[in-house]
């Protein structure tokens, strides 16, 4: 807050006003202080070329306006006709938001996209590609037929093959409002159509995940790695299931390390069957 006083109270020196200060130039006496810093968060200098100005929240991928809208709140203290006169105008604003079927199904896709992402611990730069992926078979007119739901799980199980993340067909399938015939044919309609750079998924990257639900130590995942590196050394990994390949290293890993550690269990956390464990197994056993 400003002060009244021209001099200072102590040596009767000089006062100077800063941003939040008001010091004597002589004694350096604080005679008032302002705890609001009213400027701005950060320093723009003549030569920046950014414009750091800024207001509201940051602009998003995930929302169908890029998260440009805006809401009218709730406030409880309003009473009576004022308070229906608000409520008329949120739902008028609400309906004005989405103008079009492809904003509509947009506001959908993206919301089932948001719950898949939550449900499969994937974080939100997943989750803006995947909206993005949406995006873009929606102006290829990909939709016509198919459901909604079946391309929200297709967005994100495309997204995470792209980005070799450790996310199986089952797993997405799981938790998808879909079934797996409708992701199944999004994702090959996606994979045909946009020609994504997809590849088979390192098996090393399912290793982390199923090492910590298994309870494992790190020992054991680290020699899990030295046999998936091993295992593309002897051509074992191509042309079989990645995350069948790090169940039998991760159980063979565990074998050695004389850890108590079954070939259901393991073979159950990879969604695999003990068969294809024990054939990446046997062939790892082999000198």
């Amino acid at each position: 807050m400003s002060t009244s006083l021209q001099c200072c109270p102590e040596c009767e020196g000089q006062l100077r006003e800063g941003d939040n200060e008001t010091v004597c130039a002589s004694c350096g006496l604080v005679v008032a202080e302002d705890s609001i810093d009213r400027g701005p968060e950060w320093r723009s200098f003549e030569d920046d070329e950014t414009n750091r100005e800024r207001t509201g929240a940051p602009l998003t991928r995930s929302r169908h306006d890029r998260g440009l809208s805006t809401e009218i709140g709730r406030k409880t203290r309003l009473k009576g006709r004022k308070r229906r006169q608000v409520a008329r105008m949120r739902r008028q604003h609400n309906r004005a938001q989405i103008s079009s079927k492809r904003e509509r199904n947009q506001v959908y896709a993206f919301g089932e996209i948001h719950r898949l992402v939550s449900r499969l611990d994937l974080t939100d730069h997943v989750r803006d590609r995947a909206c993005v992926l949406f995006e873009s078979a929606q102006s290829e007119d990909l939709l016509r037929g198919r459901s909604l739901e079946g391309f929200a799980a297709a967005a994100v199980y495309a997204t995470c093959r792209t980005a070799s993340i450790s996310r199986t067909l089952d797993e997405v399938s799981a938790v998808a409002r879909a079934s797996e015939a409708e992701l199944t044919a999004a994702y090959d309609a996606l994979n045909r159509e946009l020609g994504l750079p997809t590849g088979p998924i390192d098996p090393a990257e399912y290793l982390p995940r199923f090492a910590s639900q298994l309870d494992l130590p790190q020992a054991v995942e680290r020699r899990a790695q030295e046999l998936v590196a091993e295992s593309k050394e002897r051509n074992i990994v191509s042309g079989r299931n990645p995350s069948g390949v790090a169940a039998g290293c991760l159980y063979a890993a565990a074998v050695e390390a004389g850890h108590d550690l079954t070939q259901t269990a393991t073979a159950e956390v990879a969604d695999v069957t003990p068969v294809t464990l024990r054939a990446t197994y046997k062939e790892l056993s082999e000198d």
